[in-house]
């Protein structure tokens, strides 16, 4: 415990945030300051205990946000309850439009980008010839500039979005959207983007602009999980029966997990002889179980939100969707 002892001076309580989480082992010690606040609670098993961390670590709210300019381009990485920037590659995303017409695009690829139309899409100001404002494109070979610009920049952030399904929002002159949509292939770019240009905004104004556009997304995807849940409790492919679904997290059946923070189960699970026991206080060798259902789904690639109580479908402890 004394490097846990050692943080205990006035410097270390200056350089803090909402949340401290210390993980100890032998020859093991991290801390992190974290954006998030914590109930105090102290827990000695056989591994971590992550279920508090979760909101942070589940996916359930990451987004990126691209800020567009013809000078300079910026990309960020954020939470529900932080953002920060991604230092981008030079040698292989154009910095500025001036970098990005040294890049060559083949002629008849950015033709057939330039020329093609939005037509069927829901978002008419991707429809060609409706852009307005002041600084815009109002003719073809700035379009044409601007796309080229557009093109090299989404080729070299693929390499940031590879395998991932987090939204990405513009900022920027709103202009400039109906170009880069028609240059993007991330296929989880939002219609709605911030309007202003964030290099004269602070970090936590940024995030909360890019908050209030994702989080309807997210409020929705979560929303869309607990309706499937409702629908699928009586066919046994959905429970909240911690017997059941702290099995099925082990065995890799559970698909999305609904878990309550702020909340633990204590007791003990062996997956070898299937022995799973309760108890309503810590015992020695005992684990939270919810805690261990929540790590068991992620380990599986399942999804897990980790939600108030309340939040919980019939605000159990724990609600599953199993993939069989």
């Amino acid at each position: 415990m004394q490097p846990a002892l050692d943080l205990d001076n006035e410097d270390f309580w200056q350089h803090q945030d909402k949340g401290l989480a210390i993980f100890v082992a032998e020859d093991f010690f991290h801390y992190y300051c974290l954006p998030l606040k914590f109930k105090e609670l102290v827990v000695v098993s056989d591994r971590f205990h992550l279920k508090p961390l979760l909101p942070l670590l589940t996916g359930d709210g990451k987004f990126y946000l691209l800020a567009l300019s013809q000078k300079q381009i910026r990309l960020f990485e954020g939470s529900r309850y932080s953002i920060r920037e991604i230092q981008l590659d030079a040698d292989k995303i154009p910095q500025s439009l001036a970098d990005a017409l040294n890049y060559d695009e083949p002629e008849n690829s950015l033709q057939n980008r330039i020329g093609t139309s939005k037509v069927g899409t829901s978002n008419s100001f991707l429809q060609p010839g409706s852009f307005h404002g002041h600084g815009s494109p109002d003719t073809d070979d700035n379009r044409r500039n601007m796309l080229q610009f557009f093109l090299g920049i989404d080729r070299g952030i693929q390499d940031y979005f590879r395998d991932k399904n987090a939204p990405l929002i513009l900022a920027g002159v709103e202009y400039l959207f109906p170009i880069y949509q028609e240059a993007n292939s991330y296929p989880h770019l939002l219609d709605e983007g911030i309007t202003e240009n964030v290099d004269i905004l602070k970090p936590e104004e940024i995030h909360q602009q890019a908050w209030e556009i994702v989080e309807p997304y997210y409020m929705q995807d979560r929303q869309a999980a607990r309706d499937r849940y409702e629908e699928l409790t009586l066919t046994g492919k959905a429970s909240d029966d911690p017997n059941e679904v702290i099995r099925a997290a082990y065995y890799g059946r559970v698909e999305q997990l609904f878990v309550a923070v702020g909340q633990q189960q204590w007791g003990s699970f062996d997956p070898q002889t299937d022995s799973l026991q309760f108890h309503s206080k810590a015992e020695p060798g005992d684990e939270d179980l919810l805690d261990a259902a929540a790590i068991q789904t992620l380990f599986n690639s399942g999804t897990v939100y980790a939600v108030e109580p309340e939040q919980v479908p019939h605000q159990a402890p724990l609600a599953a969707i199993f993939r069989y």
